[in-house]
């Protein structure tokens, strides 16, 4: 595979793939041949690639950064009194004090593209309806409102309702594949989808795998730590950090859970919890300046930790297991099972088993003899009021949100808002969140053409979007969605990342590319290869147009009986009737799926491909869904939709 393939137009996958007909093949027919054409479209999407991740503007010096974090407002209009009036009554963010009271560049969608486009970075998807809301409530106004809006049900009622939580011979106090039953649900059918795409981008920040969970009641345990996450979203980040530390399923994954203090045998702390929560949780490798650059002496820089920092942390983490005391465990098979509600309290400390020896740790010091419930308030308010946590945090859930490769003016404006929302509240999540999205960076239409600029849509973030633009439903109500990390599928799912570093590193580039040579970063390259943009469309091609099909879809376990069938299916109920006119059809998925970000040439190609094979108004039901599953299939091939801007 080349990465530095370059052309003046690339050539895309929509190109491979419309110059084989694939307009009209569905994966039951699609022959072998056909899918190798798909798969050979890997060169012309990687080409157009390289554009991922770059910054908005020019990296200013720090000094020219300012104070302020809101440009001044253009005369393009004022926020709409509705607008207005959702951040004026909004509870969380700052409120009007805050990024949406800020007076800014852009502040109404001038445009259904520039509504999409600002909804598709704030959540997972864009709809008619939440397209004439943006525009109606202005950007800031309609943050507000999903700020506000209510949660949905947690992925742990969800498990519960679905008999999951029973003790017999399904074994599910073992078994983990409801854990993606459960989290599929939750990003794909949740009303609350700004929530959602946050509580995911901090999933992949605070990384705990459902792979490396292994105890009763797992997926309760992996359910339990995602409702964490998702509660957390619009919260506090020291709340945040306090109730990571302490949940049960962190604790078994990084081992906090069961770290005995020193013994005179010549036992020590666990240091894996300590570790990884100063290098990916909070504080990073060295340390940054506010506009995320690291500060160097003698061009090296500086690291913002050391091990004797790692050695002393972790004793304030000893004598940590889990909460068994809600109920009395429950004997089954010979086993003696505890109570599932121990994998949602927060853990309790053995005094016991608690090293009392001083700490010190980036210039704190905790006394000997501190008790460890105070220990782990210093230790956790230190790492919190680390000047780096701003614009770590801040970097990556840009990185997440809008771009690879934010400016560093963008970076500091963002830190700015973490460290004081407006209202003198340090670490307000939904304020950082509603700075990043509302920003002039992420928010102007220059960026479009800045080249570099966006970033790759990770695999499980466009099914999300898949399924929740067309309508996916469940006809039994299993939502029996498995895993989805296999090679010959998406190669990623949610909370099921193969080590504590995420599916991708924040700082990855793919070497020997003209990313490299650029000095940019495309984190998500990482999980890009021959093989698996192959595997996305061919995996792709069979369930845009057929759905997925379930093992016994009315039994909640994985089985296999008489009811087998494709149980969930998108209905594409205001595609279908757009199918006999193919612009028509493409212009709509254009907007959707893309926010019309697919080039004139791009839709001719796409356009052209579908009237090779004609369809009219009286055509049978199943010709005009094969014509909407391979419009949607070439769109989703398309770089420019891979790659969002």
């Amino acid at each position: 595979m080349s990465y530095t393939e370059t052309s003046s137009r690339p050539t895309t996958e929509v190109e491979l793939a419309g110059k084989t007909s694939v307009s009209t093949v569905d994966s039951s027919t699609a022959a072998p041949s056909t899918r190798a054409i798909l798969a050979t479209a890997v060169a012309g999407a990687t080409s157009f690639l390289q554009a991922c991740g770059g910054g908005g503007e020019d990296s200013p010096t720090p000094s020219s950064f300012g104070v302020s974090s809101t440009p001044e407002m253009s005369a393009q209009a004022a926020i709409p009194a509705s607008g207005a009036a959702a951040v004026a009554g909004a509870s969380v963010g700052g409120g009007k004090a805050g990024p949406l009271g800020a007076a800014r560049k852009n502040v109404i969608p001038a445009s259904d593209s520039d509504a999409a486009r600002f909804l598709l970075q704030a959540q997972f998807s864009a709809s008619d309806k939440e397209i004439a809301s943006v525009r109606s409530l202005g950007y800031a106004g309609w943050l507000a409102t999903q700020f506000d809006a209510p949660a949905g049900i947690t992925a742990w009622d969800w498990l519960n309702q679905h008999g999951y939580a029973t003790l017999d011979s399904n074994l599910f106090h073992f078994t983990p594949y409801q854990t993606d039953f459960a989290l599929w649900y939750q990003l794909v059918k949740s009303p609350d989808g700004v929530r959602k795409r946050v509580a995911l981008a901090l999933s992949e920040i605070f990384c705990v795998s459902t792979n490396g969970v292994d105890w009763y009641w797992l997926s309760h345990m992996m359910a339990s730590w995602w409702d964490t996450l998702s509660a957390g979203a619009f919260g506090n980040f020291r709340t945040l950090l306090e109730n990571i530390t302490l949940h049960p399923a962190m604790g078994k994954y990084l081992n906090c859970r069961g770290s005995q203090k020193e013994s005179a045998s010549g036992r020590q702390p666990d240091e894996n919890f300590a570790r990884e929560l100063m290098q990916l949780m909070t504080i990073g490798l060295v340390k940054f300046g506010w506009d995320g650059q690291p500060l160097t002496s003698g061009g090296v820089p500086v690291e913002s930790y050391t091990q004797d920092d790692v050695v002393n942390l972790a004793r304030v983490f000893t004598g940590y297991d889990f909460n068994l005391s809600s109920a009395a465990p429950t004997s089954f098979n010979g086993l003696s099972v505890p109570d599932k509600n121990f994998a949602r309290l927060p853990m309790v400390v053995n005094p016991a088993l608690h090293s009392t020896l001083e700490v010190k740790f980036l210039g704190t010091t905790i006394p000997a003899g501190t008790s460890a419930e105070a220990a782990r308030k210093i230790a956790l308010d230190t790492l919190f009021n680390h000047p780096n946590v701003g614009p770590f945090i801040s970097r990556q859930l840009i990185q997440r949100l809008v771009t690879s490769n934010p400016s560093r003016a963008y970076v500091f404006r963002v830190a700015s808002v973490f460290a004081n929302n407006g209202s003198g509240v340090r670490g307000d999540i939904a304020a950082t969140v509603a700075a990043i999205l509302l920003d002039d960076e992420a928010r102007s239409p220059a960026s479009l053409s800045t080249y570099g600029f966006g970033h790759l849509r990770e695999p499980m973030v466009r099914l999300v979007q898949w399924a929740r633009t067309f309508g996916l439903e469940s006809a039994r109500g299993s939502w029996k969605l498995p895993d989805q990390s296999l090679s010959t599928q998406l190669g990623q799912s949610p909370l099921r990342s193969p080590t504590v570093f995420n599916f991708f590193r924040p700082n990855y580039t793919p070497p020997n590319t003209a990313i490299a040579a650029g000095g940019q970063l495309a984190p998500e390259f990482q999980i890009v290869n021959e093989s698996t943009v192959s595997s996305y469309l061919n995996y792709m091609m069979g369930v845009v147009r057929n759905g997925f099909y379930v093992g016994a879809p009315d039994k909640p376990q994985i089985t296999s009986n008489a009811s087998n069938a494709f149980d969930m299916v998108a209905s594409y109920a205001n595609e279908l009737p757009l199918a006999p006119d193919a612009g028509a059809l493409v212009a709509r998925l254009n907007l959707l799926l893309a926010a019309n970000q697919l080039s004139a040439p791009t839709v001719a190609l796409i356009v052209n491909a579908l009237n090779a094979n004609p369809v009219t108004a009286t055509s049978p039901d199943v010709v005009k869904l094969n014509r909407v599953a391979s419009a949607v299939l070439m769109v989703m091939a398309s770089s420019e939709y891979l790659v969002q801007k």
